[in-house]
């Protein structure tokens, strides 16, 4: 049995899991999320002690693997509909920033390529990017998986720069600079 997989996730109050077939929903105070199972594991919520368990029903290699991956999917789940998921960016370098466009869907990024006309990203559903000083981005929502993928496509547009520490980098993330290049003495 996979350690993490035989682990139940406990049901706190305000939210609500159910099983039909092979999708589970989630529903809480922050939202709703869908998450279907495949190959050959099973849900089933317990009512009496507020817990939902995870079983496969063959002992196949890829089954083994699903089901801890199932039951950390919707542990997740659960916790993004109560407390949600934030992502914190900044960007460093001189002139770099970032605007929201006035409908909130679209992030445009100046980072250096070209001053006058930045790079835009469009946001996804389900992700809300707020801007508390134009250099730092703030990524939240309830679905981990996506609240990690737009932080990691935005951080992608310019990645630090391995040399003066220019870019975008996860708030706390420490870039390893390496030294410049020097130029050889001659020797007579």
């Amino acid at each position: 049995m996979s350690r993490i997989g035989k682990k139940p996730v406990t049901i706190p109050a305000g939210v609500e899991i159910n099983v039909d077939g092979q999708m589970v929903t989630v529903k809480g105070p922050k939202g709703t999320l869908k998450q279907e199972l495949t190959g050959a594991i099973a849900a089933e919520v317990n009512a009496d002690t507020k817990e939902i368990t995870f079983t496969r029903g063959s002992d196949l290699r890829t089954d083994r693997a699903k089901h801890g991956l199932y039951r950390a999917i919707i542990n997740n789940m659960v916790e993004g509909v109560t407390k949600g998921y934030q992502k914190e960016l900044e960007i460093q370098g001189v002139g770099y920033r970032a605007e929201l466009s006035s409908d909130k869907k679209k992030l445009r990024l100046f980072v250096g390529y070209n001053t006058k006309i930045p790079e835009i990203y469009a946001i996804p559903e389900g992700v809300k990017v707020t801007l508390a000083v134009p250099t730092q981005i703030s990524i939240e929502g309830i679905d981990k998986q996506l609240v990690g993928q737009v932080a990691a496509s935005i951080r992608l547009v310019r990645t630090p720069d391995v040399y003066k520490g220019k870019g975008v980098r996860y708030r706390g993330e420490v870039v390893r600079k390496l030294p410049g290049k020097t130029v050889a003495a001659t020797g007579k």
